[in-house]
């Protein structure tokens, strides 16, 4: 892949970009399809969880039916033992917005991953540090070796700001932190390519969604994704060097092919595992600088509309 410049023109600066943004089972890929085919756009997903191949159903990838009716980038184009980062991901999303903008269409990026949003938009700051495979390696073995609670207190004492912005209990991200953090000084950081490095205008909107209603949504996504596949990804990927293994639904699934769950355990332990995620979602959003906010319901499609001729005009 060819690696971009921070000080290169953003080919999208005359469209804009949309950022649309939500906890889990609100919408946002129904409502970013819908959008993108009214106004001639791509989707870029911003989900740290959708780049892996081989579990669509766990990470609720977009079907094959969806991404016929709009074209998605950064969806199932990694192994599952590949490691990623925001850094790469500002690289990588980058890259596919001019790509967009050289076919004369417009973008939108759409995901649950708050961070990979705030650092494309450039509201934050990242350290993009080389990839040491040796320095991985010691890692992965540290991990191995030691409770999450003994790393993270690792990565505190080494960058105790860094370590306030990870969830004490998020082991994937807790590695990648301490990855930068011994990193640091022993390769040159990188210029990131974000969207206010380069001048781009954006709209970022996030979806509002009723607590009964979102509440009802999971509960159906998690009965769908145990028909629909989440017991044989599961099982695909136990034993594996996988980073995103613990999204949700992956331990629960496991559980369950162990004998720990009934049926209808494991339904009950996936939705509430969910919804506390789309709380922590949401929480994170709370907090999110300039953001629009947009109810969830049968109006969205109009006002994300109207919003987007607004600020960004188009039309």
């Amino acid at each position: 892949m060819e690696r971009e410049r921070a000080d290169a023109p953003l080919q999208t600066v005359s469209e804009g970009v949309l950022l649309l943004m939500g906890p889990t089972a609100s919408g946002k890929t129904e409502l970013a399809i819908e959008l993108a085919r009214r106004v001639g756009a791509e989707i870029v997903s911003a989900d740290s969880r959708q780049v892996y191949r081989g579990m669509a159903v766990g990470t609720a990838q977009p079907d094959a039916a969806q991404r016929a009716r709009a074209v998605h980038h950064l969806v199932a184009f990694l192994e599952p033992e590949e490691r990623y980062s925001a850094a790469r991901f500002v690289r990588d999303a980058a890259r596919c917005l001019d790509e967009i903008a050289a076919c004369g269409r417009r973008a939108i990026v759409v995901g649950g991953t708050g961070f990979y949003l705030r650092a494309l938009s450039g509201e934050m700051v990242l350290a993009d540090v080389a990839c040491d495979e040796t320095l991985r390696a010691r890692l992965r073995e540290e991990s191995r070796l030691h409770p999450q609670e003994a790393l993270y207190a690792w990565l505190a004492a080494l960058d105790a700001p860094r370590a306030a912005a990870v969830p004490a209990a998020d082991r994937y991200r807790t590695l990648r932190a301490l990855e930068v953090a011994l990193s640091r000084g022993s390769a040159p950081q990188r210029p990131l390519p974000t969207l206010a490095a380069r001048g781009a205008r954006v709209l970022k909107v996030a979806l509002a969604v009723d607590r009964d209603v979102l509440a009802g949504r999971i509960r159906a996504r998690a009965r769908a994704m145990i028909d629909g596949g989440l017991l044989e990804e599961a099982e695909s990927l136990e034993g594996r060097d996988v980073p995103a293994g613990d999204a949700v639904g992956y331990p629960q699934a496991l559980a369950y092919l162990r004998g720990m769950y009934t049926r209808a355990e494991l339904e009950q332990a996936l939705t509430r595992a969910t919804l506390r995620y789309a709380k922590r979602q949401m929480t994170w959003l709370r907090g999110e600088p300039e953001l629009c906010w947009v109810t969830s319901d049968s109006g969205a499609l109009g006002a994300l509309e109207r919003s987007a001729r607004e600020s960004l005009g188009w039309t």
